[in-house]
C-alpha cells in the first residue's frame, strides 16, 4: 500500500490510522519543537534551584521535566493536537472519536514513555556509553514503530493501551474565490 493510498483509506473511515512514515515525521517534529520546551524548562529549573553545576540537582531536573512534558501532552491531547500533529495533520482521539478526557491523555502520555524507557532500563547495568545507548534507543524505536504494522488497526501499542488512537484530520476543501 502506498502512502496515497493509506490517505484515502484514512479519509474513507475517519477512525484509521494515517501512515506509518507521516506519524513518525510527526514524532520526529514533535521531537524537535520540544528541543525548545526542554531548554526552557532546564533554564527555569536552573534559575530558580540556583543551579551552578550541570550535575547538581539532577534528578529534580528530571523530575521537572516529566512534569512539564506530562502538562504539556496532557494539555494539548485535550485539545486534539500538538503543533506537530497539526502541521501533519493527525488528531489524537479516543477509541470512539471523541476528545481525550485529561485522565486519558495523561494515561496516554505515561504509556508513551514506552518509546524510550526499556533501552535506558536495559542500558543501565551495562554502563553503556552514550553513542551505544543512542544506537539501541534508535533501534528499539524502529522496532517500538513497525509493531504498529502488526496491530489490526495500524495503531501504536501505547495508544491501543491509553484507549486512544491517532486518526488524520479531515480538511475542510477550498472553494476557489470568485
Amino acid at each position: 500500500m502506498t502512502a496515497l493510498e493509506g490517505d484515502i483509506d484514512a479519509l474513507a473511515s475517519p477512525l484509521l490510522a494515517p501512515p506509518l512514515l507521516r506519524r513518525m515525521a510527526c514524532w520526529l517534529y514533535e521531537g524537535m519543537l520540544l528541543f525548545g520546551v526542554v531548554f526552557i524548562t532546564g533554564y527555569l529549573f536552573s534559575a530558580l534551584s540556583q543551579t551552578r553545576h550541570a550535575l547538581d540537582h539532577r534528578h529534580g531536573l528530571q523530575a521537572f521535566v516529566f512534569l512539564i512534558l506530562g502538562i504539556y501532552f496532557t494539555w494539548f491531547g485535550t485539545k486534539g493536537q500538538t503543533l506537530a500533529m497539526k502541521t501533519w495533520h493527525i488528531r489524537v482521539v479516543d477509541t470512539q472519536g471523541r476528545a481525550l478526557t485529561q485522565a486519558r491523555a495523561l494515561r496516554r502520555y505515561f504509556w508513551s514513555w514506552v518509546w524510550f524507557l526499556p533501552p535506558i532500563v536495559a542500558a543501565t547495568p551495562f554502563q553503556l556509553s552514550a553513542a551505544q545507548t543512542l544506537v539501541l534507543m534508535l533501534g528499539w524505536i524502529a522496532v517500538w514503530s513497525l509493531l504498529s504494522r502488526f496491530q489490526s488497526q495500524g495503531q501504536f501499542w501505547h495508544d491501543i493501551w491509553a484507549g486512544t488512537r491517532l486518526v488524520t484530520e479531515r480538511q475542510a476543501p477550498v472553494t476557489p474565490k470568485p
